[in-house]
């Protein structure tokens, strides 16, 4: 596909998004969705308990997931490869689990937030083999599909699941 017909395709979605909005303007904040999916009409997700000290403590642990990412994408901005993916397994990855203290936490947490966690975890696992092959074979899509499935496992769980 050319780069004019990605281009119009592109505005075109952005323009019927924005069509289907309703015509107050009111959306519900950190309501998320798929390109070309209906705008969910109320807020879904689920209040989660945590006791108050838990509760700061996971939501630095998510600011920090975060920072970690943006931390990623500028190391691979730089061909930083083996830095994107240290970072990714030491601070995401399966091997951060002790870091965050994700067991504590996790008795917490309702079944499906447990697995999106654990999830994103194992992504973040992929994405540092994913970049640590794309050093050796000079690739990087494979490793930039990876990223985008750990951030895709972070957009889910915000939206289905919040802190109380």
């Amino acid at each position: 596909m050319n780069r004019n017909i990605l281009a119009s395709t592109m505005v075109a979605t952005v323009v019927a998004y924005a069509i289907s909005l309703p015509a107050s303007g009111q959306t519900h904040q950190h309501e998320h969705m798929q390109m070309g999916a209906a705008p969910p009409t109320k807020v879904t997700r689920q209040p989660v308990k945590f006791p108050p000290q838990l509760r700061e403590h996971e939501l630095a642990n998510m600011r920090d997931h975060l920072s970690t990412l943006a931390q990623i994408q500028a190391a691979l901005s730089r061909n930083a490869i083996d830095e994107a993916a240290d970072l990714a397994e030491k601070r995401l990855g399966m091997s951060s689990f002790g870091l965050h203290g994700a067991h504590e936490v996790a008795r917490y947490m309702p079944a499906g937030m447990q697995e999106m966690g654990s999830e994103m975890h194992r992504a973040a696992s992929r994405f540092a083999l994913e970049a640590k092959n794309a050093g050796a074979t000079g690739d990087i899509r494979p490793a930039l599909a990876a990223l985008a499935t750990v951030t895709r496992q972070c957009v889910a769980c915000h939206a289905a699941y919040r802190l109380k």
